[in-house]
């Protein structure tokens, strides 16, 4: 669901680019909360992760295919904040490197596939979980359903910003129907892909699962007709701190994971135009679509210029998105982690002078 240059115009462009801006202010504040040396560098290994399961566009309807979106995954895993950054991390690099997403059109996707399905994903999730059991498969079911609705309101949030700056006279009605038609299609890939996702890392570490915090209520006991926490077995009563496991081999798993994906497995991904390509086509938003400003970029169109072997080119563009990402990521994340440090212990040694 990139949107290019030229669908919708300069004016409402650049409002929202403000806005999408104003979003990511509030998340680097956010994100402080969520993260901590120890989780930076996987909150920049789901971004990785997420631009190489981008690449796997899957058929959803004839000559249409659909991709990950992300962010209903990204808000579960590492926090809706940190979720925000890693979806605008993603595009960035996707813009500047691949050609994939307009420029001007950044702020657009940055709103309707960062905020927009990151904030309904995380909403309606820990809506379900406040009614679903504790357990891991609550976690893994809410998922789904929360990626699956991400998808379709990430459809309505493009279908409302065109209709207020579309460059071209399309009935909002024809816009809206076939928008919402395809991506609830799509959203069936997402919901499968981010629970799959989901369900695999907590099953092996909950601890590192944001939307998973607190999962298991405590057991309780019926004593004089009230109901009191049940101690903890012997064997459960001290186990080893979260902080201090390591998550070396989940990040490496991750990483061989992702870079698999990107530089071998999207060769055989679908071909046919993406959801919001294939309606701009049919219903001919199109019409005013501009050149790409990275079109010459070595990159573009996920392939090494220069490269003619289709199968090697887009398998080195892909890694090559996957360590930049990676890189852009775990870096702008550990700052943010770091600056978290240093006003935690500013506040410490402040409560030490009182």
């Amino acid at each position: 669901m990139h949107v290019p240059d030229g669908f919708i115009n300069a004016p409402v462009s650049a409002v929202t680019g403000v806005v999408a801006a104003g979003a990511v202010a509030v998340s680097l504040k956010g994100a402080r909360r969520e993260l901590n040396e120890r989780t930076a560098p996987l909150a920049g290994l789901v971004a990785a992760f997420i631009f190489a399961v981008q690449m796997l566009n899957f058929p959803v309807a004839a000559g249409t295919s659909g991709h990950l979106l992300g962010g209903a995954l990204a808000a579960i895993l590492v926090g809706p904040y940190t979720g925000v950054l890693c979806i605008s991390v993603v595009l960035l690099m996707q813009g500047i490197l691949f050609a994939d997403g307009g420029l001007t059109a950044l702020g657009v996707n940055v709103l309707d596939m960062g905020v927009v399905t990151t904030v309904v994903a995380y909403a309606l999730f820990r809506g379900l979980l406040g009614v679903l059991p504790r357990t891991r498969r609550s976690v893994t079911a809410a998922s789904f359903v929360a990626a699956l609705v991400s998808v379709p309101a990430a459809a309505c949030a493009f279908t409302l910003i065109y209709w207020i700056g579309g460059t071209t006279d399309i009935p909002i009605g024809k816009v809206f129907t076939a928008m919402v038609g395809v991506h609830v299609l799509i959203g069936l890939g997402e919901a499968l892909i981010t629970a799959l996702t989901v369900g695999a890392v907590v099953a092996v570490r909950p601890d590192l699962v944001h939307g998973a915090q607190g999962l298991a209520a405590p057991l309780k006991l019926r004593v004089d007709g009230e109901l009191v926490d049940a101690p903890a077995p012997e064997r459960e009563r001290e186990p080893a701190p979260a902080a201090h496991r390591p998550t070396r081999g989940l990040w490496i798993t991750g990483l061989v994971t992702a870079l698999v994906l990107a530089g071998f497995v999207s060769f055989y991904a679908s071909a046919n135009p993406d959801g919001l390509e294939k309606v701009a086509t049919d219903k001919g938003i199109d019409k005013e679509a501009k050149e790409h400003a990275a079109k010459d970029s070595p990159l573009a169109d996920y392939g090494v210029k220069d490269v003619s072997n289709a199968r090697l080119s887009g398998g080195l563009a892909g890694v090559i998105g996957v360590g930049a990402t990676l890189v852009a990521g775990s870096g702008a994340f550990y700052v943010v982690s770091r600056r978290r440090r240093t006003q935690d212990e500013a506040g410490t040694r402040t409560e030490e002078k009182v």
